[in-house]
């Protein structure tokens, strides 16, 4: 009973890893600032962005999971209405992605440990995006019929940063030697991003 209360079952969870690995396999802003920490300061440096990035993830998802719990408080049927605009977002989010051009850019890349890790932090703190994406796909997994959301939303945030923190931190460990290779294919990606953001919607939608 307290493992249901505590987080969704093992296929919800299984289908949210899946979407999320997918999701953070996608070159964005945060992949394209570790990988260019990478070429800059090395491996180490890569993986020290990828840090900050997880660590500005917590505050994203902390405030999703707090905000989602009092609108509920206030309104039990706000779920119902941030799915559909979490819906509406993703799948504006899929057509962004379709449309993007690949960036050839160094995203801002740190060379130093210290210095990749505060960038990483505040990179992904002050992008309002991350906090609309993670506003806009935790709540879609969450099931009010099992029990109280905000834990739930917390277990499905934890899973989603610790896969996010092991997939980033591979881009900027291995960008030393694959960065270039990375950018090249970036508008490959971009695509399995926009089939993988329209799917979500369209489960939003049907659900």
């Amino acid at each position: 009973m307290l493992e249901t209360l505590l987080a969704p079952p093992p296929s919800t969870l299984l289908a949210f890893a899946g979407a999320g690995i997918l999701l953070n396999l996608t070159p964005g802003a945060d992949v394209m600032f570790a990988t260019a920490s990478g070429v800059r300061g090395g491996a180490k440096a890569g993986i020290a962005a990828a840090a900050g990035v997880a660590l500005g993830s917590v505050f994203h998802v902390a405030l999703a999971v707090l905000g989602v719990a009092a609108a509920l408080r206030a309104m039990p049927e706000a779920l119902t209405v941030i799915r559909w605009a979490g819906a509406a977002y993703l799948l504006w989010l899929a057509y962004a992605a379709w449309t993007a051009k690949p960036d050839t850019g160094n995203a801002g890349g740190a060379g130093s440990l210290g210095q990749a890790l505060r960038r990483g932090f505040v990179t992904n703190l002050l992008n309002p995006k991350v906090g609309l994406f993670i506003l806009a796909f935790l709540p879609q997994f969450a099931d009010p019929g099992l029990g109280p959301v905000a834990p739930q939303m917390a277990v499905l945030g934890a899973i989603f940063i610790f896969t996010g923190l092991i997939i980033t931190s591979a881009y900027g460990a291995l960008a030393g030697v694959f960065g270039t290779a990375l950018r090249r294919h970036q508008r490959f990606t971009n695509r399995i991003a926009a089939a993988v953001f329209g799917g979500l919607a369209a489960r939003l939608v049907l659900d």
